[in-house]
């Protein structure tokens, strides 16, 4: 037996879910925001389109939700690991400040 396939317009948000998933990975920022204003417009598109969503179609829908929550928390991952990087080029600017005072003195 064929299971029914999944609204094509959930079928491409999954899809672009996807691509989303390996800009972030990518850490190409620009990609992830092109990706995912196509996404919101499919999933708008479908959810105009029809009154109420197959079991096919909420399990898409779950597929994109989870992918979304993976790529969540490797953006935030990627915001902490840049956040310490900053924080350190602070420490080490602070400290070149500081010997570099007390080298003038000399």
């Amino acid at each position: 037996m064929t299971h029914p396939q999944p609204d094509s317009l959930l079928g491409r948000a999954l899809a672009v879910s996807h691509e989303v998933l390996a800009a972030v990975e990518q850490v190409n920022l620009d990609a992830v925001t092109v990706l995912d204003g196509e996404r919101l417009r499919l999933l708008q598109s479908a959810r105009l389109k029809r009154e109420s969503l197959s079991a096919e179609d909420r399990a898409v829908l779950k597929q994109i939700a989870e992918l979304n929550d993976r790529a969540i928390g490797l953006m935030q991952h990627h915001r902490r690991r840049k956040e310490r990087a900053m924080d350190m080029a602070a420490v080490g600017r602070r400290a070149v400040a500081a010997y570099s005072n007390t080298r003038l003195h000399r």
